[in-house]
């Protein structure tokens, strides 16, 4: 797209000011292809599912071994080419199904800006902004284009995720706005003048919020494994080879496929495969409960959470509020009161949930007779909003609204009786007239009270139950508000949140990182915190280790939202904190966080128990190749039956058990936790499968002694791989010892059945030996419960 800024001006001029752009000039500018064209992308194309799925390393190798496969031997030992095909077919299909969920739910949740065209506002698609457009913005506001100021009306942006400071920028006629910050108070309109590609900060928004496969513990942990299994395989393949072609003289076709048979099923194919289902499972799931994962690690990373940072307004209380009260404070009378907020109420024309209520409970009247004279938007760091007006006999009065320990002296008569109404969970504003400019630094000095504002606040009704939920999960839950913190301390109390009784006011919070983590880990309730200090408060929990969550849904929550480990925003929240949040809950139910902590359980706690599974035979398989190699003989299995035992004992139960309920606490350290057992368990395995074989060498002799030693060692490898299944698949339900019985009554079905073992080329013979192979198999089992015994006393479970 070409930038036509010098011509810009120009035509803009050709409108009236403030009208936008006429229905003719924007139809001219999308035939130019002046337009927003940046694609919104929530999650990857076909093309890269596909891409991610077919291309991987591992696939590769087994690709080309399926190939040669295909080409030496009979069509049972090309199996495992077959079963890769399969599992990248379900990894396309279930990452496909969480794309569509995800991208109906981010045009769902997606914000419109409004733009002023003809003269009229109306909310648009980001996507329809064309070059030239006059765009509005209100606090919350994200700057969705670079753009200049055409209006400003005490305009605060915030620029920080774009330069870090956390200070906002007053802005005024002329001045330059940047995609990617957001509106904090104030409000105005900006002229568009670079739209599409050519605004550089939307498209680092873009790639910050966009859908992502990366950045979360298991699948680095994955990879670092199969980087270690990669530098395991090459020279132990490289060794099988040259051990069965050059070594033994035997059958030529018969090397090549057993030494495929020890090289195939080194490779943990499926682990990769079943994270990416699990993970893209749990977006469905939470997809069909209106949750938006923004970034897929999120339902990871929540589960991991032991802290949750919570804003009160809006995630433990309803949005809207009511007034239960007007009190006059000193000579004032109700009437004149009534006026004063109604005329305050029409100055401000994106109202927040307090000024709303104050809107609702008293209307302007139709006359109109006062006129504003100048505003002050509310901040949430000054803690007040004002507005100056002429009144009906031309007299001129200013006033504030805000909080009243903010705008009154400490030791004013009035704050106790404001603090017995906080005790009660009220939320009161105070109405006082100014002395001075409202656009002073010192405006609030001075005021004289006129009246209490008592609102009345709605909890949420399924609050409780979350706090309580995240209580019996040892995940603790810290309330930080903006509001009094008497006040807030009685909404949480109402809620049965513990700690709730003893508030503390943020403004008497140490400034040293060291000490406000103490704090913070001393109580649970906080009032009058600045956006800032939840920033601080975030950074201080995770300067002790903490995994934090923050939620929220106003602008004020944007920087903690973005500092901590895990965002969450409200889909009724502000368009900044629906841009850095990991997940929105759409529904705007806090009531939704214990499903998406539990999605992620359920994927941190099966993928560490099936990881365990798939490594076992991994480390099996390379040392089997090792002794195969020392002690200069066959190798004991074809791809067949390591395809089967695959199949029995990891395959098709590691599916059903990934996908399983587990409320287990999520651990870290996945690497560890999962190499300590497989480790172990594949030693037990290669050694008392490698025995067997020995015996089995000793006791067979003549023609088909090769299958019948195959044959004893397949039954002992499967009787030891089972074990490991029955520990890994505790605590048991039905449905659990059901699948591993149905794993071993397939393998007799598989040596009891004629065509069956002549198709897999198993056929006991005598009885010696495979009796011999049960007992063995009965003693490294004894073994695989001392070791994991062992290892949990020592580790941890």
């Amino acid at each position: 797209m070409t930038q036509r800024a010098s011509e810009l001006s120009g035509e803009q001029r050709a409108g009236a000011p403030g009208r936008g752009l006429t229905a003719a000039e924007v139809a001219e500018r999308i035939s130019r292809g002046e337009v927003n064209d940046v694609p919104v992308r929530s999650s990857r194309s076909l093309t890269e599912i596909v891409r991610a799925n077919v291309f991987t390393r591992f696939n590769l190798i087994i690709g080309v071994l399926w190939v040669i496969m295909l080409a030496v031997a009979p069509i049972q030992d090309s199996l495992f080419g077959f079963v890769i095909i399969a599992n990248t077919g379900i990894g396309i299909v279930q990452e496909w199904r969480a794309k569509k969920t995800l991208d109906s739910l981010a045009v769902v949740g997606e914000s419109k800006p409004v733009v002023r065209r003809d003269g009229k506002a109306a909310a648009i698609h980001t996507s329809e902004i064309v070059l030239g457009d006059l765009i509005e913005l209100g606090p919350g506001d994200k700057v969705v284009v670079d753009g200049t100021v055409a209006e400003a009306d005490g305009l605060e942006v915030d620029e920080s995720l774009l330069t870090g400071e956390a200070d906002p920028v007053l802005k005024k006629t002329g001045d330059t706005v940047m995609s990617g910050s957001f509106v904090v108070a104030g409000g105005g309109a900006f002229t568009a003048t670079k739209v599409g590609r050519e605004a550089y900060a939307a498209q680092l928004a873009e790639e910050a919020s966009r859908f992502t496969l990366v950045r979360s513990e298991l699948r680095s942990g994955i990879s670092t494994i199969l980087k270690y299994i990669t530098w395991m395989m090459v020279p132990t393949a490289t060794a099988l080879v040259i051990s069965q072609l050059v070594v033994k003289e035997h059958n030529f076709k018969d090397s090549i496929a057993r030494t495929v048979g020890g090289i195939v099923p080194m490779i943990p194919e499926g682990l990769v495969l079943l994270t990416s289902v699990a993970f893209a499972i749990g977006v469905v799931r939470l997809g069909r409960k209106q949750c938006l994962v923004q970034e897929l690690p999120a339902i990871e990373g929540l589960a991991r959470v032991d802290v949750v940072c919570l804003d009160k307004t809006g995630t433990l209380t309803e949005g809207g509020m009511d007034v239960t009260e007007l009190r006059p404070l000193g000579d004032a009378e109700e009437p004149y009161l009534r006026r004063v907020l109604a005329a305050f109420g029409a100055s401000e024309p994106r109202p927040n949930a307090s000024l709303q209520a104050i809107i609702d409970a008293y209307p302007a009247p139709a006359d109109g007779a006062w006129t504003t004279t100048g505003t002050l938007p509310f901040s949430s760091a000054r803690k007040y909003s004002g507005a100056a007006f002429t009144e009906d006999g031309g007299a001129s009065s200013a006033w504030l609204l805000g909080a009243p320990d903010v705008l009154l002296s400490e030791d004013d008569p009035a704050l106790a009786e404001i603090g017995q109404l906080n005790e009660q969970g009220l939320r009161v504003l105070l109405l006082a007239r100014a002395r001075g400019e409202l656009d002073a630094p010192d405006a609030a000095q001075g005021a004289e009270p006129a009246a209490l504002v008592v609102l009345e606040q709605r909890l949420r009704p399924d609050a409780g139950q979350t706090l309580a939920y995240f209580g019996e999960q040892r995940v603790a839950t810290k309330v930080i508000s903006g509001d009094n913190a008497v006040s807030v301390g009685a909404v949480a109390a109402k809620l049965g949140m513990e700690g709730a009784e003893h508030p503390l006011d943020a403004r008497r919070m140490p400034e040293d990182t060291d000490e406000m983590a103490s704090a913070m880990e001393q109580n649970a309730v906080f009032g009058r915190v600045t956006p800032q200090q939840k920033r601080e408060m975030v950074a201080a929990l995770q300067s002790r280790g903490h995994t934090v969550a923050m939620t929220g849904d106003g602008v004020n929550d944007v920087l903690a939202l973005k500092d901590a480990d895990i965002g969450v925003s409200m889909g009724s929240g502000s368009e900044a904190t629906r841009a850095v949040a990991q997940i929105v809950l759409l529904n705007n139910s806090f009531a939704t966080l214990p499903s998406v902590v539990a999605e992620g359980r359920r994927v941190i706690g099966n993928i560490t128990r099936v990881a365990t599974l798939f490594l076992t035979k991994t480390v099996y398989s390379v040392l089997l190749a090792v002794l195969v190699v020392c002690f200069q003989v066959e190798y004991p299995f074809l791809p067949r039956h390591l395809t089967l035992l695959s199949t029995l004992t990891i395959g098709v139960p590691a599916f059903f058990l990934a996908l399983a309920p587990n409320k287990e606490r999520a651990h870290p350290h996945f690497v560890r936790r999962v190499m300590r057992y497989a480790i172990p368990s594949g030693v037990i395995c290669a050694a008392a499968t490698f025995v067997m074989y020995l015996i089995a060498r000793h006791h067979y002799s003549g023609t088909g002694a090769l299958d019948a030693e195959t044959s004893a060692a397949t039954l002992t490898l499967f009787l030891v791989s089972m074990w490991v299944l029955a520990i890994i698949a505790r605590p048991y339900t039905w449905w659990r010892i059901c699948l591993v019985a149905a794993m071993g009554l397939a393998f007799l079905i598989v040596l009891a059945v004629p065509w069956l073992q002549d198709f897999f080329a198993l056929k006991l013979v005598g009885t010696q030996m495979p009796w011999t192979a049960v007992g063995i198999a009965v003693v490294a089992s004894v073994a695989l419960e001392y070791v994991w015994r062992l290892v949990g006393r020592r580790f941890g479970a």
